[in-house]
C-alpha cells in the first residue's frame, strides 16, 4: 500500500517533470511570480523521496528523470538558491534581470562576460523553472554539490538515450562552474554542441564557450561560437550580446571591417526595436552602446578614416546614427590631437548630408577645433563655409526651420560680423593692398550677408552704416548711395539720419560727375529720388528748399512729367516765400508738365501765372503765349475727341480771344469751323471761313477752307454758290482725284440749278483735262451728250456720240463692259439718224431716182446696225436687230405705197400693182424673220424694250400667230428664271438676215412662190 503511494507521488512529481524544461535563457525580461508554499522540509523531503523511489525502482524508466531532479535539487540546496526560514508577510511580483549583464568593465574591455552567466542568479533561475513546489524556509545548506555531479554523470552514462541529456549536460556544466571548475564545463559544453547541435541550450552554451575563448584570447575560437549565436538571429536572447562580443572578436583580429559590421548590425538592430541613443536610465546598456561606438571609430581610424566611414555607408547604405559614428570618430582624432583628421571627419558627414539637423552643429564644431588648433587662417575659412552653408538663404533652411535653431543663428551672427570686420580692417590695410580688391569683396560679402539675413538687429543699423562708408571708400558711388540711405531711412531715427540722407544725396552727386554723359539719365533720376526723399523727410533741413528745386528742374529734364508737376506744386505749397524766380520756375515746370500730361486746363491756368509774373518786354514771352495758346487748343481737341462739338468750337475760338497773337491761332479757326459743321450750325461755320479767308489768305490751310465752305453751301442748299467753290476747289488742288471729284459735283450742282450752258463747261473741261479712265469720261461725255441733245445742238450732239464710238473703240485693254455699252449706245444713236434719213425717202415721182437712193440709203442703216452686233450688249443687239427688221418693212411698205405712174390703163395698172407686191413681198417675210430673230434672245435671258417692240411688230404682221388670246401651255410665262447675259451671242436668223441684208442691199428683185406665213400672194 505505502509502496503505491510512493510511486503514485513520484509518478505526479515525475509528470510535472516531464513537460518541456524552460532554460536560463528563458527568463530574460520575463515576470516570475513566486509564492511561498508552507511545507517543512519541503526540498529534503523532495530529495527523500525521490531517493528512495531509486532505491526502490532502479530500473524504473523514470529513473533517469528521477536522477536529474535529485542532481538539481541538491545543486539548489548547496547554493543556497532559496534562503532557509525565510517567509515574507505576502507574495511579491519581482522583475529577474536579464541572465547576462556584462559588468561595467566588460562593456569597456569586451572581458568577463562569462561570470554573469554562471552566477547563482542565473542557476536559481535554472532550478526555479521546473515549477516544482519548493517551499519556502527550507534548510538546503547541506547538499553537497559534488553528489549533484555524480548523479549528473551516472545518468549520462547509465542512461546514453535518455532524452534530456542535453540538459543534463547543461547543467552538468553549471555544477562544475559553480565548484570552479571552469576546464570541465568547457568539456561538458563542447560535448552538448558536439552531440546535441539542435538543443535548446545551444545559444547560451555557444555563448559561454565564446566568453571562455575570448577571455583566454583565442578570437578565432571566439569568433565561431559568437557566430553560431548570431546566426540563430533575434530569437535568442544572447543575440546582441554575440554580435557585441563577435565585433570585438574580429576587432581583436584586426579584421576591422568584420568588426565594423557586426557593430553596426547591432546597432541596425536596436533602431529596429526602437532603442534610444540618447537615453541614459539603463546605464549598463548604455555603456555598451558607447564602447560600440567607440571600437567602431577605433576599425575606421585604422582602415583610413573619414574616408572609409564614407566609403562604407555609401557601399552598405545609409544609417539614422551616422551622425554619432562620424561625431565619435572626429571626437576619438580630437582627444588624440589629430585636428585636421577630427575636421574632416565632420567634413565628411557634413558634405554626405548638408541638411542634417546635426550639419550645422558639426560645421561649428570644426570652427573650434580649428581654434584649439592655432589656426587662424583655417578659422576664418571655416567661418565662410560656415556662413555660406547656414546663411538664411542656403539651401539648409529649406529643411529645417530656424525658428528652432537659436543656438545655430547666434553663431550665425558672430561668424557674419567677424567676417565682415575682418576683411573691412585688411581693406584699410595699406600692407594688403594687393589683396584690396579681394578685401573689399568679401567684407561687402559678409555685411551683406548680415543685413538681410537680421536686419532688425540693433546692431544693424551701425553694420550698414559701416558697410555704406566701405564702398564710399571704394568709390561705389551708387551702392553707397543706397546704404546709405537705408541707413538714414529704413531704421528708427537716429543721430545720423539726416546725415546718412545726406550723404546719399553727395553720393549721388559724386557718381554724376564721374558717369558718361549718354549714360546719366538713370543715375539723374536716382538722384532726383533721393533727393526728394531727403526733402521731405528732413524739411527743416537748410538745404532742403534748393534740393527740391533742382529735383524739379531734373524731374522735367528726365521727362518725368507726373513727378515734376507734382513736385513743383510741393515747391510751390512748401515755399511760398520763395524768390520770385523759384516760384515762376516753378510755375513753368508745372505748366509744361502739365501739357505734357495732358492736363490741359491745368496747364492754361499754371502758362497764365508764368505771364503774371513775367515782365512784359522779356523774349520770352511770344513762346509762352503759344504754350498757352496750345494748351486751349488742346482742350479743343478733347472735346472733339468725346464728340462734344459744341465745347470743341468754343475752345477753338477762344485761342482767338485769349491768344490771338499765337501762330496756332488759323489752325484753332480753322478746326472751329470745322466741329461747327459737325453741329450743322452753316450760317457759323459760313462766316468762321470767311473770315479765315481773309485774316488769312495765303495760309496753307485755304484749299481745305474752301472745300468746307463748297460743303456748306452745297448742305445748305445754296447749291449755286456750291458750284462756284467746287471750282474753286479744283482750282486751288493739286490732288488730281480731289479736281476730278469737284468738277463732277461742280457740274452736277450746276445742272441740278438748270444751268446746263455752264454744267457743259465744267464737263467739258472735265473730259478735256482727264481722259484716263477711259470708262468715267466716257460716262462724262454720255452726260454732255444728254445736254447737247436737250439743247437741240444737234451737230455737237452727233459729234459728241461719234466721239465717244472712237474713244472705246481705241480704248484697247482699259476697255469695259461699260465702255463698250456707252460706245454701243452712241453708234446705235448714230445709226437710228441714217435710219431716220432713209426710212423717210418716199417712193414718188421720179420713182427710179427715189429708189435708188432709198436703196443706198437702207445699204448703209443696216450696215451700221450689222455692226452693232460686234458689241455684243445684249440690249444693243435687240435694238439693231429691231431696226434691222424695220428697215426690211420700211423698203416694202414703200414699195406698196409708191407713186403709181400716171400714163398705165386699167389692166396695166392691175398688173403693175402685181408686179408691185410681188416685189414688196419677200422685204415683209425678211422682216418677220427678222424679228422672229429677236424673239430668239428671250431663251437666252435677253428681254427687254426693243424685244417687246418686235413682239408687237410681228402681232400685226402675223396676228393669226402673235395676236391670239392667252391659252395655258407650257410656253415660258416669267422671265424671272431667266439670266440675262452680259455678252450673249446672237441667234442664227439674226446674222442670217444681217448678212443678206448686206449682200442684197435692199434691192427689188422678181418674187418667187409664196413661201411666207401671212397667208397672202
Amino acid at each position: 500500500m505505502n509502496r503505491h503511494l510512493v510511486l503514485l507521488t513520484l509518478s505526479v512529481l515525475l509528470s510535472a517533470c516531464s513537460i518541456k524544461d524552460p532554460t536560463i535563457a528563458d527568463l530574460h525580461n520575463r515576470q516570475i511570480e513566486i509564492r511561498e508554499v508552507p511545507i517543512a522540509r519541503g526540498v529534503e523531503k523532495a530529495i527523500e523521496g525521490y531517493q528512495r523511489f531509486l532505491d526502490e525502482t532502479p530500473t524504473s524508466d523514470l529513473a533517469p528523470e528521477a536522477i536529474r531532479r535529485l542532481a538539481d535539487l541538491k545543486l539548489e540546496k548547496d547554493y543556497g538558491l532559496i534562503a532557509a526560514n525565510s517567509t515574507p508577510d505576502r507574495p511579491e511580483t519581482v522583475s529577474l534581470p536579464p541572465k547576462t549583464s556584462a559588468p561595467p568593465q566588460a562593456a569597456a574591455t569586451g572581458q568577463g562576460v562569462v561570470q554573469s552567466a554562471t552566477s547563482s542568479e542565473a542557476l536559481k533561475a535554472t532550478l526555479t523553472l521546473e515549477n516544482l513546489p519548493l517551499p519556502a524556509g527550507v534548510d538546503l545548506e547541506n547538499i553537497d554539490a559534488n553528489a549533484a555531479v555524480t548523479l549528473y554523470r551516472k545518468l549520462l552514462n547509465d542512461y546514453p538515450s535518455y532524452e534530456h541529456n542535453d540538459q543534463v549536460l547543461y547543467q552538468l556544466s553549471h555544477a562544475h562552474e559553480e565548484l570552479g571548475q571552469t576546464e570541465k564545463a568547457m568539456e561538458v559544453m563542447n560535448t552538448l554542441v558536439r552531440d546535441y547541435p539542435d538543443s535548446r541550450f545551444l545559444d547560451e552554451v555557444q555563448f559561454r564557450r565564446g566568453e571562455y575563448d575570448f577571455t583566454h584570447r583565442r578570437y578565432l575560437e571566439a569568433e565561431e561560437a559568437y557566430k553560431v549565436v548570431v546566426l540563430i538571429g533575434v530569437s535568442s536572447p544572447y543575440y546582441q550580446l554575440a554580435l557585441y562580443k563577435l565585433g570585438w572578436a574580429y576587432y581583436k583580429q584586426e579584421l576591422y571591417e568584420e568588426a565594423l559590421h557586426r557593430f553596426i548590425a547591432l546597432l541596425d538592430y536596436k533602431v529596429s526595436i526602437g532603442y534610444d541613443f540618447a537615453q541614459t536610465t539603463d546605464e549598463i546598456e548604455q555603456k555598451r552602446i558607447d564602447d560600440a561606438f567607440r571600437v567602431i571609430s577605433l576599425a575606421f581610424s585604422s582602415i583610413g578614416g573619414a574616408d572609409a566611414v564614407v566609403n562604407y555607408f555609401t557601399t552598405n547604405g545609409k544609417r539614422s546614427y551616422e551622425d554619432d559614428i562620424y561625431s565619435n570618430l572626429a571626437e576619438y582624432y580630437y582627444s588624440k590631437r589629430r585636428y585636421n583628421d577630427a575636421v574632416a571627419t565632420y567634413s565628411a558627414f557634413i558634405s554626405r548630408n548638408p541638411f542634417h539637423r546635426k550639419a550645422p552643429l558639426f560645421q561649428m564644431r570644426t570652427i573650434e577645433i580649428h581654434m584649439a588648433g592655432g589656426f587662424p587662417s583655417l578659422v576664418i575659412d571655416a567661418k565662410k563655409t560656415f556662413a555660406g552653408a547656414y546663411g538664411l538663404k542656403g539651401d539648409y533652411w529649406l529643411y529645417d526651420d530656424p525658428n528652432h535653431r537659436p543656438e545655430v543663428l547666434a553663431f550665425l551672427k558672430t561668424n557674419l560680423t567677424d567676417l565682415a570686420n575682418h576683411y573691412h580692417a585688411l581693406y584699410r590695410d595699406q600692407r594688403q593692398a594687393k589683396t584690396q580688391a579681394a578685401n573689399f569683396s568679401e567684407a561687402l560679402h559678409w555685411y551683406r550677408e548680415y543685413l538681410s539675413s537680421f536686419p532688425l538687429e540693433a546692431e544693424s543699423p551701425a553694420l550698414n552704416y559701416q558697410l555704406a562708408d566701405l564702398l564710399q571708400e571704394n568709390k561705389d558711388f551708387a551702392d553707397a548711395a543706397v546704404e546709405y540711405e537705408k541707413t538714414a531711412y529704413d531704421y528708427p531715427r537716429h543721430a545720423q539720419s539726416a546725415t546718412a540722407g545726406y550723404a546719399a544725396v553727395y553720393s549721388y552727386q559724386q557718381l554724376l560727375a564721374t558717369t558718361a554723359t549718354d549714360n546719366q539719365l538713370p543715375v539723374k533720376r536716382e538722384g532726383v529720388r533721393s533727393s526728394l526723399k531727403f526733402a521731405t523727410t528732413f524739411p527743416e533741413h537748410a538745404k532742403a528748399a534748393v534740393v527740391l528745386g533742382a529735383a524739379v528742374d531734373a524731374l522735367y529734364d528726365m521727362e518725368d512729367y507726373p513727378q515734376a508737376q507734382s513736385v513743383a506744386r510741393q515747391l510751390i505749397d512748401t515755399f511760398p516765400n520763395a524768390e520770385l524766380a523759384v516760384r515762376r520756375d516753378a510755375w513753368l515746370i508745372a505748366a509744361h508738365s502739365a501739357f505734357k500730361l495732358e492736363l490741359y486746363s491745368a496747364a492754361e491756368t499754371a502758362y497764365l501765372k508764368v505771364l503774371a509774373l513775367l515782365p512784359e518786354p522779356d523774349p520770352a514771352r511770344a513762346a509762352l503765349v503759344d504754350d498757352l495758346a496750345a494748351s486751349i487748343y488742346k482742350q479743343g481737341e478733347q472735346a472733339r475727341a468725346q464728340q462734344d462739338y459744341r465745347a470743341a468750337a468754343n475752345h477753338f475760338l477762344r485761342v482767338g480771344s485769349v491768344a490771338s497773337t499765337s501762330k496756332f491761332r488759323p489752325t484753332a479757326d480753322y478746326d472751329a469751323a470745322a466741329a461747327l459743321i459737325q453741329l450743322e450750325d452753316w450760317k457759323q461755320a459760313k462766316t468762321v471761313l470767311l473770315a479765315f479767308r481773309v485774316s488769312f489768305p495765303k495760309h496753307e490751310l485755304l484749299p481745305e477752307v474752301t472745300k468746307k465752305i463748297a460743303f456748306i453751301y452745297r448742305q445748305d442748299g445754296q447749291l449755286a454758290l456750291a458750284a462756284v467753290e467746287f471750282e474753286r476747289v479744283e482750282k486751288e488742288a493739286q490732288d488730281d482725284e480731289v479736281r476730278r471729284d469737284a468738277l463732277l459735283i461742280a457740274a452736277q450742282l450746276y445742272s441740278a440749278t438748270g444751268n446746263d450752258l455752264r454744267a457743259l463747261a465744267v464737263y467739258r473741261r472735265y473730259v478735256a483735262a482727264f481722259p484716263q479712265p477711259v470708262e468715267l469720261n466716257l460716262e462724262t461725255r454720255d452726260k454732255i451728250a444728254q445736254i447737247l441733245k436737250t439743247m437741240n445742238a444737234r451737230e455737237d450732239y452727233l459729234a459728241e456720240l461719234r466721239q465717244m464710238v472712237t474713244i472705246d473703240g481705241t480704248a484697247g485693254e482699259a476697255r469695259t463692259s461699260r465702255t463698250r455699252y456707252l460706245g454701243g449706245s452712241a453708234a446705235l444713236a448714230l445709226a437710228e439718224v441714217n435710219y431716220q434719213v432713209f426710212s423717210e425717202v418716199k417712193l414718188v415721182k421720179p420713182f427710179k431716182d427715189n429708189l435708188a437712193k432709198k436703196q443706198a440709203l437702207m445699204k448703209l442703216s443696216t450696215k451700221e446696225f450689222t455692226q452693232l452686233l460686234d458689241y455684243e450688249i445684249g440690249e444693243i443687239t435687240a435694238a439693231a436687230t429691231f431696226y434691222l427688221a424695220e428697215s426690211y418693212a420700211n423698203l416694202s411698205t414703200s414699195l406698196m405705197t409708191s407713186e403709181r405712174p400716171d400714163n398705165l390703163g386699167p389692166l396695166e395698172l392691175e398688173q403693175y400693182e402685181l408686179a408691185l407686191e410681188d416685189q414688196a413681198y419677200p422685204f415683209e417675210e425678211k422682216a418677220i424673220a427678222v424679228h422672229q430673230s429677236n424673239i430668239e434672245l428671250i431663251p437666252l435671258g435677253i428681254y427687254n424694250n426693243w424685244i417687246v417692240l418686235s413682239l408687237q411688230k410681228l402681232t400685226k404682221l402675223i396676228p393669226a400667230r402673235y395676236d391670239r388670246p392667252e391659252e395655258p401651255s407650257g410656253m415660258m410665262t416669267s422671265l424671272s428664271s431667266y439670266r440675262y447675259a452680259q455678252q450673249p451671242g446672237q441667234p442664227a436668223s439674226v446674222d442670217a438676215a444681217a448678212a443678206e441684208a448686206s449682200s442684197t442691199d435692199g434691192k427689188v428683185k422678181d418674187a418667187g412662190p409664196d413661201t411666207g406665213q401671212g397667208g397672202r400672194r
